[in-house]
């Protein structure tokens, strides 16, 4: 590792910041202004010092790179699906990064017809992403939106199909997502507020006008809320959702009348959440109405949609949660997930002779996929596991016979999934819960303490983070490395209340999970505090900055992607993308229990002279959820307070968003970034 390379020295610049008596000193604030010139030269210097300290990297990176880009099946493309008379189909073109839509008229040996290549529409552009397609029921048009920012805000065009033109029509800064009325004439879209991001509006659009002449048609008042626009698979029905963490509120529209008033479905009640599906005369309604914590499903007629109507068809079960379901002409198919793992259902509407799915791997990730006909007694639904590739099943549900349609290639000729074991332990954390952790690695390895293992989580907004396969991950793999996800709460894995369990003023529990999951490890041999490292993006980061504010010690490297480290400044800063909409999650900091609770957790106001494990942080300039300023502060903080010798090293991606590089291959070379820093640490090469 290069000697006498100096990190750069953020400059200070005090700021008082007051609530409730408390007074904070943030040396940092003025980092939060990426119109100023000295924030720009600040965050070139951080990137320039990551890039002079890991400039012994370079060709290992681009080894990793070629090595993970190798695996990966360039000519790829998805398994068509038929709906309205054509066969979609989503493809890559080897050396491309961007992938090309198309379709096919009525067989899939009909001609091709290239609805979008990315790649073109791409071109000039640091970042790509497309967004929002549509068709017009007739066939004709077709819908989308583009982002070449990152900040997710969206262009929405309307393109011809039949003449291959882009039409006047240009609806700017808006959310990307667009839908169709029956008419093939007239568009709803959602739009955010500017400042905040907030999706708080649905327009109107008649094609052929100007976007200065669309219809409100509502606006969400209550900044707790998002709004989003969509139709249901009955094509029958459009829909307006109005969502916050705990409520939801539905209004719909017959799509064949569009210039007529959305009437509300079921008024929000707070804390009760529901989602609709409409079949025939009837909606079907997932919901926790009265107390149903895990969700159950009930019915209700088209033309009676408040709750004294509708009548149960799946009741609620303790130790079952009940995720999602599909509609079929003789079938319900349900997603439900009990003891961490999926599971999916299928009950004919007979009423007799329902089963479930059998999937033989100790962990694993199974989910319906695209299902857009009730006419049929074909379910699509996806699998993988840690060593199983991601594969696309058609399942017939009357004789039980399944077709693999797909299963992902890893190409390279070296990876045989019998070379490798995946394992689901379970940890015990401080307060007694078992917390599950599921594992992959080498059949060969050894528990000795000598590995090198990566623990990754999330652990919020009751996002479960299932065991899926990851061809790119081999290259850890095969380098000795064991890769565990942690499932703690303030995910949904082990059903609702362990995500009531994980936030507010129960969030302390998703750290403390974490770390307790990294002691079992280090006490079950499979690793130790010298070869353990540590990994979590966004509400993930947050995770990272607790922990290595709590148990620095039990870790020799972290990597913090786009971290949410800041927690009270952002949260109390009512301007800032998401802020409002994210208060039943973590709590409101204008109250002071939730304040003082929030300031004893977060990272950047917990910081403290002591050792702190090598760092590997990520950003980009432009991300509207986590801002940049949030890891550029922390490690400017961070390089003033730690007491190591370790290396800190701050990557800003000048160009890109939240998600990161938009290409493909842009973001396999992110990967190799992360995995060179691993690799290094461990002086790992081959």
């Amino acid at each position: 590792m290069p000697e006498n390379i100096q990190p750069p020295v953020a400059k200070i610049i005090p700021e008082k910041l007051e609530k409730f008596d408390d007074v904070r000193i943030d040396n940092y604030f003025w980092l939060n202004d990426r119109e100023n010139p000295e924030v720009i030269d600040y965050l070139n210097k951080e990137n320039e010092y990551y890039n002079k300290m890991t400039a012994h990297t370079k060709d290992f990176q681009k080894e990793l790179f070629e090595e993970m880009k190798g695996r990966i099946k360039e000519d790829d493309e998805s398994v068509p699906y038929l709906y309205n008379g054509y066969y979609y189909i989503t493809r890559f073109e080897t050396g491309k990064d961007y992938p090309i839509y198309s379709r096919k008229k009525e067989s899939l040996s009909a001609k091709e017809e290239i609805m979008f290549d990315c790649n073109e529409l791409a071109k000039g552009q640091s970042y790509f992403q497309l967004g929002g397609l549509s068709i017009s029921p007739d066939n004709k048009l077709a819908v989308f939106s583009t982002d070449t920012v990152g900040r997710r805000i969206y262009t929405i065009q309307v393109k011809s199909l039949e003449t291959n033109e882009i039409l006047e029509d240009k609806i700017e800064k808006v959310t990307g997502t667009a839908v169709w009325a029956n008419d093939n004439h007239t568009l709803f879209y959602s739009s955010q507020d500017e400042v905040t991001l907030r999706s708080d509006k649905v327009f109107k659009h008649k094609l052929g006008s100007k976007q200065v002449d669309d219809v409100l048609i509502y606006f969400e008042k209550d900044d707790t809320y998002n709004v989003e626009v969509a139709k249901s698979k009955s094509r029958k029905y459009l829909a307006i959702e109005s969502g916050s963490t705990l409520t939801t509120e539905y209004r719909i529209l017959n799509a064949d009348t569009p210039d007529g008033k959305f009437e509300i479905f079921q008024k929000r009640i707070r804390g009760v959440e529901y989602s609709i599906n409409h079949y025939k005369d009837s909606f079907y309604i997932l919901t926790n109405k009265d107390k149903a914590e895990n969700f159950k499903l009930m019915k209700t007629l088209e033309t009676a949609t408040s709750q004294e109507n509708w009548t149960e068809v799946i009741a609620h079960r303790e130790d079952v949660l009940l995720e999602d379901i599909e509609i079929f002409a003789n079938y319900l198919v349900v997603e439900e997930r009990s003891n961490g793992l999926n599971k999916i259902r299928i009950m004919p509407w007979s009423g007799t002779g329902e089963y479930y799915l059998s999937f033989e791997s100790e962990t694993y990730t199974a989910y319906t996929t695209t299902n857009v006909d009730f006419e049929t007694e074909i379910l699509r639904y996806g699998y993988q596991s840690m060593t199983t590739p991601s594969s696309v099943i058609d399942f017939n549900m009357t004789t039980k016979e399944k077709e693999v349609k797909k299963e992902q290639q890893v190409l390279g000729g070296k990876f045989d999934k019998n070379n490798y074991k995946e394992e689901r332990v379970w940890a015990t954390a401080k307060d007694g819960t078992k917390i599950p952790i599921s594992m992959v690695y080498r059949k060969e390895l050894k528990k000795d303490g000598n590995n090198p293992l990566l623990q990754y989580a999330y652990g919020s907004y009751g996002h479960s983070m299932d065991a899926t396969f990851s061809s790119t991950r081999l290259t850890l793999l095969d380098r000795g490395f064991i890769f565990a996800i942690a499932h703690i709460r303030g995910g949904e894995d082990l059903g609702r209340q362990w995500y009531e369990d994980g936030k507010l003023l129960k969030k302390k529990n998703t750290f403390t999970d974490f770390i307790d999951c990294s002691k079992f490890l280090i006490d079950q041999k499979y690793t130790s505090p010298g070869h353990l490292y540590a990994e979590g993006g966004s509400a993930g980061g947050l995770l990272m900055g607790v922990v290595v504010n709590l148990a620095p010690e039990l870790y020799h490297g972290i990597i913090a992607q786009v971290p949410f480290v800041d927690v009270i400044t952002t949260m109390l800063d009512d301007s800032i993308p998401l802020t409002t909409g994210e208060y039943d999650e973590w709590g409101n900091p204008n109250k002071k229990k939730y304040y003082e609770y929030m300031l004893s957790y977060s990272p950047y106001d917990n910081l403290k002279k002591q050792n702190y494990p090598n760092m590997y942080v990520s950003t980009g300039l432009h991300d509207s959820q986590v801002q940049y300023w949030e890891p550029a502060k922390w490690v400017a903080k961070l390089r003033t307070i730690k007491t190591d010798a370790n290396v800190l090293y701050l990557d800003t991606n000048m160009d890109a968003g939240h998600g990161g590089a938009s290409g493909r291959f842009e973001a396999i070379k992110e990967l190799a970034k992360e995995f060179s820093f691993l690799l290094d640490l461990e002086k790992i090469k081959k």
